[in-house]
């Protein structure tokens, strides 16, 4: 056997890490994070999004009858 290349593929990897201790939070869980602590504006901007939605749609339904 050839003392130059090693019998384990992993052994030939130098120094990069898979995960790092430090990794950055994911983008959804900051998200979701951020909701949790301004809980008041993310239900206020729900019901407005609700009540938006609603409205577009009964009134699409009433122009189209």
């Amino acid at each position: 056997m050839n003392s130059a290349s090693p019998s384990n593929p992993a052994e030939t990897a130098t120094e990069t890490p898979l995960a790092t201790p430090q990794a950055q939070p994911s983008y959804v869980k900051l998200a979701m994070r951020n909701m949790v602590r301004k809980r008041g504006v993310s239900l206020k901007h729900f019901a407005l999004t609700t009540i938006g939605l609603l409205a577009v749609l009964i009134g699409l339904s009433y122009l189209t009858r």
